[in-house]
């Protein structure tokens, strides 16, 4: 089993703490899998910084960072916004309670079965909260 993993940061470093998924600078994408993890690429947020006139919750954010976030089937931060049942639709979020990228790859690989179960539900599928044991 493997899963296209992305991940919103500011710096490839430290997840977005500060504020929703959806308003990363990046998306840093990863193969996640029983044997390991791999960074694949990382996504430029073309809405980072970008109008300011769209709230938190307009469909259109939500179909920007999908747009972005093409081929990816799990989407994982420690906030989401007011347009989680939209996103939920198209891929599965995680809420990860862990502050770097590299503490959310290992929690969401410790956790695969579930994620890929969850991921596998299709628009039914229900956001998972992911905390270290």
């Amino acid at each position: 089993m493997e899963l296209l993993v992305a991940f919103s940061t500011h710096d490839g470093e430290k997840l977005v703490t500060d504020d929703h998924a959806g308003q990363a600078k990046y998306f840093d994408v990863y193969r996640i899998s029983e044997s390991g993890s791999e960074f694949v690429e990382r996504r430029e947020n073309a809405k980072y910084g970008g109008d300011e006139s769209m709230k938190h919750g307009d469909p259109k954010k939500a179909k920007s960072s999908l747009s972005v976030l093409e081929g990816v089937q799990v989407w994982a931060n420690p906030r989401f916004g007011p347009n989680l049942p939209r996103l939920l639709k198209k891929l599965l979020c995680v809420v990860v309670r862990v502050e770097t990228v590299d503490e959310a790859v290992g929690l969401i690989r410790d956790n695969l079965d579930a994620v890929a179960q969850e991921a596998a539900k299709g628009p039914e599928r229900q956001h998972l909260v992911l905390k270290p044991q």
